[in-house]
């Protein structure tokens, strides 16, 4: 236990040592930071080679400083790049795409835009690389590689002024012509959206935070992704619903598609329910609200597309409203038939939805601010004394 110690206090000492050369360096090389050194020292500072999470005055700090100087968010991404590009240490490197999460999450909307036009951009980079010790290989490595993995898809996501997460392009916005485009773009962009982010989630196991070398980091951002993914489920689940009840008025292609992304459902649903049970036991942070994961059988889906056949279709009409109970999918959104048919009135509904999945030009706007947004700003996603390791 000895060796162990003084093992991990001289490497202590000399990320301290680093993190003392970095700064310092910083502030020689003011000059070349456009006046935007503060920026960067508060992220070497949030980032610095200690065993504990990220301070949340640093967070504040970035926060204050970018809503000061709106053009420095260029410089924010890409002195976040470079950090997370060169460092050698997987704590720093965890570190920093935690310090990219919360950003994401802590800022206001304007911020959280700019900041993902700066990753569309290239100024900010999420790309780890292997990391070795010197007993071999780093046991962090495969949860940094998910964890990058995750983030790197979150950056095509917002949170609305709701609190909540959607996919930063949407076809159509928040304005609707009509109930059955907003159910549309809800089944086939939305939902494989979602089922994309999920992807992602179920990368994750409980070997991968249980195998890390930096534990604490690794429950916060676990933390993070997990509540996370539990509002994206709400989202998954109601595009499931809004699907079951358009399935049969769709054309047989469009069917078929709908079919396919049920049955990429039905096996989410059992990973993340499993995911779900694993992470329960080893996530030491009281404040997450797991939701009830409804397991959808692929016996269910395979009758869906049996009772969708031309041979059947009289008989799916009158029986999808009862099979999508059997599914255990409650109070689906109601939708009139305007997708099939060939009378006059219809033919000119069917004209007014166009299933237009290519995204608009969106245009980021800047505002600003020197208060810091109220929206998901209070961190709570860091564990409590009690529940930490």
């Amino acid at each position: 236990m000895g060796v162990v110690d003084i093992q991990g206090k001289l490497k202590l000492a000399i990320g301290s040592m680093k993190d003392h050369a970095s700064i310092g360096k910083a502030l020689m090389n003011h000059h070349q930071y456009n006046g935007f050194t503060s920026i960067n020292i508060a992220v070497l500072r949030a980032t610095g080679h200690d065993n504990g999470t990220i301070d949340d005055k640093y967070m504040h700090e970035i926060l204050f400083l970018v809503s000061n100087s709106p053009n420095s968010i260029p410089f924010l991404a890409e002195r976040i790049s470079c950090r997370l590009a060169k460092t050698k240490d997987s704590l720093v490197a965890l570190k920093t795409l935690v310090l990219i999460h919360r950003l994401l999450r802590g800022g206001n909307r304007s911020f959280e835009k700019e900041l993902c036009k700066a990753h569309v951009s290239g100024h900010l980079q999420i790309s780890t690389r292997p990391c070795f010790t010197k007993n071999g290989y780093d046991r962090s490595l495969g949860f940094l590689q998910k964890y990058a993995s995750y983030i790197e898809e979150r950056m095509s996501w917002l949170i609305n002024q709701a609190g909540k997460l959607e996919p930063a392009i949407v076809s159509k916005g928040l304005e609707f012509r009509s109930y059955d485009e907003k159910s549309i773009d809800m089944v086939f962009r939305t939902l494989p959206k979602c089922q994309v982010l999920i992807d992602k989630v179920l990368e994750f196991s409980s070997n991968d935070m249980l195998g890390s070398d930096h534990s604490l980091v690794a429950q916060v951002a676990m933390s993070n992704t997990l509540r996370e993914s539990f509002q994206v489920y709400v989202t998954f689940s109601e595009g499931i619903a809004a699907l079951v009840n358009m399935l049969f008025d769709l054309t047989p292609s469009a069917r078929g598609l709908a079919c396919e992304i049920l049955k990429k459902a039905s096996l989410q649903s059992q990973r993340l329910h499993d995911l779900y049970a694993s992470c329960k036991k080893i996530v030491r942070n009281k404040s997450l609200d797991y939701p009830f994961v409804q397991l959808i059988s692929m016996d269910h889906i395979i009758a869906l597309d049996q009772y969708g056949s031309p041979k059947v279709q009289p008989l799916a009409s009158q029986s999808h409203v009862s099979l999508s109970r059997r599914m255990g999918i409650s109070n689906p959104p109601q939708i009139s038939n305007q997708f099939k048919g060939s009378s006059p009135e219809r033919e000119k509904k069917e004209e007014k939805i166009e299933i237009n999945l290519s995204p608009p030009t969106t245009h980021f706007s800047w505002t600003l601010e020197t208060k810091i947004s109220k929206v998901w700003v209070l961190f709570e996603d860091e564990p409590t004394n009690e529940s930490q390791v």
